[in-house]
């Protein structure tokens, strides 16, 4: 008799979980940095660098670790050099400045790769990474200085950071399910490479308009000793001196003094007798020079050195009383 014996086949499985890996992002953002006015003078700022790393879920006991660097180049408008950095105003006009790691700004920040200035902001952060994520945030202090400097022009300056090529944070991470990895070699070696970013930001300052009369009070005009009547002119010069910053422009006028008569300029003596007399803008004295602005006043543009500006005087003939006569005008700058 035939028998069928029958046998079974059992069939196993095992699982075994899989070290879970999670990407890590890194991303920062920088505040702007703005310098108050300056004529010349040192001038600091600050600005806020902040930058958050993130880890999604691995495990009740996963860690992170990030090794970072940080690097801030030239500036679209910083004319491709890191020392010393510059801001421009719409003429191109260049103003030194340069940012710093330390209150002391002494230590420049740089750029790593820079032949110049290779020392970019190195971070490393440690946290740990539960089921639902983890991330750490760290705050850098950006150090600005605009050192002092001669023959600024007026305007507004800026430097963007704002190009692909102006700002760079690099990074390697390492992640572990228990305990803590090593942290990686560098910002470029070791761990596992993490993508890059930027942060933009920009640069901010200005020199205003100044104008200044120098020397305080104008020097004085003096006509001389006339015999007699005065027949034919009596012509002097004097100069006022004046210190604008480049590229102000200003006006300067002459009121008609204290004993006009009407835009009839006159000096008078201690008797209340008067010389009638005038003052001009041109050596041929056909351009009067007065206190309306944009119509009888001398104008000019500044340009950060001194500037010696004539007044041309003239007494024409007439015939005043014996005595000694005077007058005084207000010079007044518009800028």
């Amino acid at each position: 008799m035939n028998r069928l014996h029958a046998v079974a086949l059992c069939l196993m499985l095992s699982l075994f979980a899989r070290p879970a890996s999670a990407a890590t992002t890194c991303t920062g953002s920088m505040t702007n940095l703005n310098f108050a006015a300056t004529s010349g003078g040192v001038t600091d700022a600050t600005a806020t660098f902040t930058v958050t790393c993130n880890t999604f879920g691995l495990s009740l006991l996963a860690n992170a670790r990030v090794n970072m660097c940080v690097s801030i180049f030239s500036g679209t408008d910083g004319g491709g050099t890191l020392n010393p950095r510059r801001l421009i105003n719409t003429f191109s006009d260049p103003m030194n400045m340069q940012l710093y790691t330390d209150a002391a700004r002494t230590a420049i920040w740089g750029a790593r790769g820079n032949a110049t200035v290779p020392n970019p902001v190195l971070l490393q952060f440690t946290y740990s990474v539960p089921v639902l994520g983890g991330s750490e945030t760290q705050n850098v202090t950006l150090y600005g200085r605009i050192p002092a400097q001669t023959g600024l022009n007026a305007g507004t300056y800026v430097n963007r950071f704002t190009a692909a090529t102006d700002t760079l944070i690099e990074f390697r991470y390492a992640e572990q399910l228990l305990g803590t990895p090593p942290m990686p070699a560098s910002c470029i070696s070791g761990g596992t490479g993490g993508t890059s970013s930027q942060f933009p930001f920009t640069v901010n300052g200005s020199v205003p308009d100044s104008c200044t009369l120098t020397p305080k009070p104008v020097p004085n005009m003096a006509f001389g000793n006339v015999p007699g009547p005065i027949t034919s002119n009596v012509d002097q010069t004097t100069s006022i001196g004046l210190v604008c910053s480049g590229r102000t422009a200003w006006q300067i006028g002459l009121n008609n003094g204290l004993y006009a008569s009407g835009a009839t300029r006159r000096m008078r003596n201690g008797a209340g007798q008067f010389v009638v007399y005038e003052l001009y803008r041109n050596s041929p004295r056909t351009q009067r020079w007065g206190n309306t602005l944009g119509s009888d006043t001398l104008t000019g543009t500044g340009t950060g050195a001194a500037q010696s500006l004539p007044v041309y005087g003239r007494v024409g003939a007439q015939t005043p009383s014996i005595g000694s006569y005077s007058d005084t005008i207000t010079v007044t700058v518009t800028y």
